[in-house]
């Protein structure tokens, strides 16, 4: 019976191996072209004559810890004060809601035109949020920071006169690039920095990982031509872009990755701005890490679903569509390595059953190794940002491990795509973290238990007794990737456990003190 699986295994391994391989020689491939491009200077576009209308959105939802601080930041930007208007909206049902009332009326009431848009449901959320607001947003230019951000003063005085300059793809060679019209840049996005970097070894690594995607793929993309998209925040809009593209719609969990999509579909462009840092919170919680990575693969697959078909129908280059197609469907790497996890055990009978199969599994090894693609991509962040040191190689190796944990999450985030078709924005909570030392664990927005530790535990197990079973069966390449992948899930549930305990016995203690103290008084 088991020799009836043969052929389909061996296709579907195959096919499997041949896709990472196409995922890991685009990595490289943008490594490569990060490299490149890097050594040469961003043009900096002279300061603008007049200075357009702004409307600066700061979309809000139970941020108690930093609601005063990026308000604070948005009322300090360098910016004529009769062209700038601050939108606070804010779906809260916590303390925010007042912390963020009486901010917005100290404000008022020292001349800032500022608002506080408060909605009582939450329907869309942050993006039906954003678009709520809209009516009453007068800028022409929309500029929108999430609540871990703080941005620099200068910020809009850096990105606005990016709008006006003609706008040259880096496509083919450079005297045959397109010129796009001024009219046509539709957003420009500034590059995530981090404000709790070395708060712990996780927002140390998650740091590393976001460093890798602003320094090398969205720089390669926007230098290369390519679609790349909008991060949600740290970033602003042409507002006729963005009504041209159909505005803000809550059909996804990555809003800006499908309105950033729909406005390339309508002919528009983005421009990237790796020289601009604006600092962000990381999530100290592996909950909360979990959480982000399931929203951000449920966001970015519903868009893959939405958006190929109509990349693939629009007039565009082939490369073009190729690169978008890879580009959306990002997340389905964790689900190819979820298939090679439960194949691996019958691809290593099958080779030691049937030694002339070794030259198909083989050619598929081969394709394995661009597995390290990962890795140098890591490298070349931190190579660009010039920090790279070679004690940095074990955290950027322990990022593959760590996300190879997380092909769980991304395959429930599948799973929830077709049988929950309304999904849930859950946002990442943060809590004011800038320093060592500030505890987060005694504070609110803690998660509940995520029951899902349970199958990544089992399926680590399985993924160990795959490679004892490789072992035996001298099957070398399966041992390494089934420790490698048995070693992430098992990592990521006993993180998610161990954190979970630590937060249950540092508020059980707080409990307990409030309790004496209170009895203490009593007496």
């Amino acid at each position: 019976m088991i020799d009836a699986l043969l052929l389909p295994i061996a296709l579907l391994y195959f096919l499997v191996s041949a896709i990472l391989f196409t995922f890991g020689l685009n990595f490289l491939y943008l490594t490569w072209r990060a490299w490149r491009e890097g050594r040469q200077m961003q043009p900096t576009p002279p300061p603008l004559a007049e200075w357009p209308q702004v409307t600066v959105q700061l979309p809000i939802y139970n941020e108690m810890y930093v609601a005063k601080r990026i308000i604070a930041a948005a009322v300090k930007l360098d910016y004529p004060a009769d062209r700038l208007q601050i939108q606070v909206t804010d779906d809260s049902t916590d303390e925010t809601r007042e912390i963020v009332r009486r901010e917005v009326a100290r404000w008022q009431a020292q001349g800032v035109n500022i608002s506080h848009l408060h909605r009582t449901d939450r329907s869309g959320y942050k993006a039906g949020a954003l678009q709520a607001a809209m009516p009453q947003a007068t800028g022409e230019f929309i500029a929108i920071f999430d609540a871990d951000f703080v941005p620099p003063s200068d910020f809009l005085r850096r990105t606005l006169p990016h709008f006006q300059d003609e706008y040259q793809p880096p496509l083919g060679d450079l005297a045959n690039r397109p010129t796009v019209s001024k009219e046509k840049i539709a957003f420009v996005q500034a590059r995530w920095g981090h404000l709790n970097r070395d708060y712990s070894w996780l927002t140390y690594l998650q740091s590393l990982a976001i460093d890798g995607h602003f320094m090398v793929e969205q720089f390669a993309r926007s230098r290369a031509g390519f679609w790349f998209n909008f991060n949600g925040t740290a970033g602003v809009w042409r507002r006729a872009a963005m009504e041209d593209a159909g505005g803000w719609t809550a059909d996804t969990l990555t809003e800006d990755l499908d309105l950033s999509y729909r406005a390339y579909l309508r002919g528009w462009h983005g421009r990237y701005l790796r020289d601009l840092v604006v600092p962000g919170e990381i999530p100290p919680s592996f909950s909360g890490f979990r959480k982000q990575q399931h929203r951000w693969a449920r966001g970015s697959l519903e868009c893959a679903r939405k958006l190929a078909p109509q990349v693939w129908r629009a007039p565009i280059p082939f490369r073009q569509k190729f690169q978008a197609t890879l580009h959306l469907a990002g997340y389905t790497v964790h689900l190819l390595l979820l298939l090679l996890t439960l194949i691996y055990p019958l691809v290593a009978l099958f080779t030691a059953r049937y030694p002339h199969l070794s030259t198909l599994y083989g050619f598929a090894y081969l394709f394995a190794l661009t597995s390290i693609a990962p890795t140098l991509f890591f490298v070349m962040g931190q190579q660009q940002l010039g920090r790279w040191r070679w004690r940095q190689l074990p955290k950027i190796l322990a990022i593959s491990v760590v996300g190879s944990g997380l092909m769980l999450n991304t395959a429930r985030a599948a799973w929830q795509i077709w049988r929950q078709p309304d999904g849930v924005f859950e946002r990442t909570a943060k809590f004011g973290l800038e320093e060592k030392g500030q505890d987060w664990q005694r504070q609110k927005y803690q998660l509940r238990f995520d029951p899902i530790v349970y199958p990544e535990l089992a399926l680590g197990m399985y993924s160990l007794w795959t490679a004892w079973l490789a072992v035996n069966l001298e099957s070398w390449g399966i041992v390494m990737y089934a420790l490698l992948f048995g070693a992430g899930l098992i990592f990521a549930a006993a993180i998610t456990i161990w954190q979970t305990l630590s937060v249950y016995r540092r508020q059980k203690g707080q409990t307990d003190d409030w309790r004496l103290e209170i009895e203490s008084q009593s007496l």
